[in-house]
């Protein structure tokens, strides 16, 4: 999969940042933050390959960066809590086999664009789009005026035909990232992966915290989150996986304020990987959460707290998906 992204009206290397050749390749493209890349995502980024494919096409997916709340709303730090980092996004597009990805880096100027300067500016003139694939909900362009029957009209003058894909439903209910971020708020994390399609995912880097897990045989790495509007999950403890130079680690994973060991009240991310033992500091990793075992809570010693994480970690060894 090819990644570049656009700075303006400039195309450069996602990795690189240096302009690179782009002229336009007959495309089908689809557009969108795709936030957490939930089954109803993928469901069109599928249609989109398909597409593609039946029309000897290139598969392109277009998302932004930042999430464009997060420079439209400007009443709080993080008006979103965001499901997925641009990284996560990458990694999950690597195995679904889209070709192009192709990322808007979003800021107040790119904001003010018609959904028709998008439409024939990037889509068209761009990427060459000949196949445009939405959901049944997409909005974009200034004030998400751009629609299925925005994108219509302009096809029909600019020579692309259009796709709009119904909505999925999973338990009878329609999947959205709100209903995803409510299923993970309430600690139902099995639930929240079926929507999702994965597991959800915690990424960031390791950092040195105050090692107090060594002192009751429960050593832990506690991670600095890639990025700050990351989605928690209630407080507490999970049944979590992650994967150490190309080998499975099952974990243990607290989200909470360790009331047991510290009065600071800062909410920190910390796990524990049965069986292993190495120095991770530095390094990023990324964990997925598969279950939820209790919430939080405060112990009047350390050997309470100790003989609560040997039940946890049962919890995480009996553990099959």
């Amino acid at each position: 999969m090819r990644i570049v992204a656009l700075h303006g009206s400039t195309v450069c290397g996602y990795d690189s940042g240096r302009p690179e050749p782009f002229p336009p390749i007959p495309s089908a493209v689809t557009v969108g933050s795709f936030d957490g890349l939930h089954v109803g995502h993928r469901k069109i980024i599928a249609t989109t390959i398909d597409r593609a494919r039946e029309q000897g096409l290139r598969s392109v997916l277009v998302t932004f960066e930042p999430h464009p709340r997060l420079v439209l709303d400007t009443s709080s730090t993080c008006p979103v809590r965001l499901l997925s980092t641009l990284d996560e996004k990458i990694g999950h597009l690597e195995a679904m086999g889209i070709d192009l990805l192709f990322v808007v880096r979003f800021d107040a100027v790119f904001a003010a664009r018609s959904s028709e300067s998008f439409i024939r500016d990037v889509l068209v003139a761009m990427l060459g789009a000949r196949q445009v694939i939405v959901g049944y909900d997409h909005g974009f362009g200034h004030d998400r005026s751009g629609s299925g029957a925005t994108l219509r009209s302009l096809g029909v003058e600019c020579g692309f035909s259009v796709d709009v894909v119904g909505e999925v439903l999973v338990g009878q209910q329609p999947v959205s990232s709100t209903r995803i971020r409510s299923l993970l708020l309430a600690g139902r994390v099995r639930e929240a992966n079926v929507c999702l399609g994965s597991p959800y995912l915690l990424s960031g880097t390791v950092v040195d915290g105050q090692k107090r897990g060594r002192q009751i045989g429960f050593p832990t790495v506690n991670l600095n989150l890639s990025d700050p509007c990351k989605l928690l999950p209630k407080r507490g403890v999970y049944v979590a996986g992650t994967d150490v130079d190309g080998r499975a680690w099952p974990a243990m994973l607290n989200i909470g304020t360790r009331p047991t060991v510290s009065d600071d009240g800062n909410v920190t991310v910390e796990a524990h990987l049965l069986g292993f033992s190495g120095d991770l500091y530095g390094r990023g990793m990324s964990f997925r959460l598969l279950e939820f075992i209790r919430e939080e809570q405060r112990f009047g010693s350390l050997h309470e707290l100790q003989a609560q994480l040997v039940a946890d970690k049962k919890r995480v060894e009996l553990y099959r998906e």
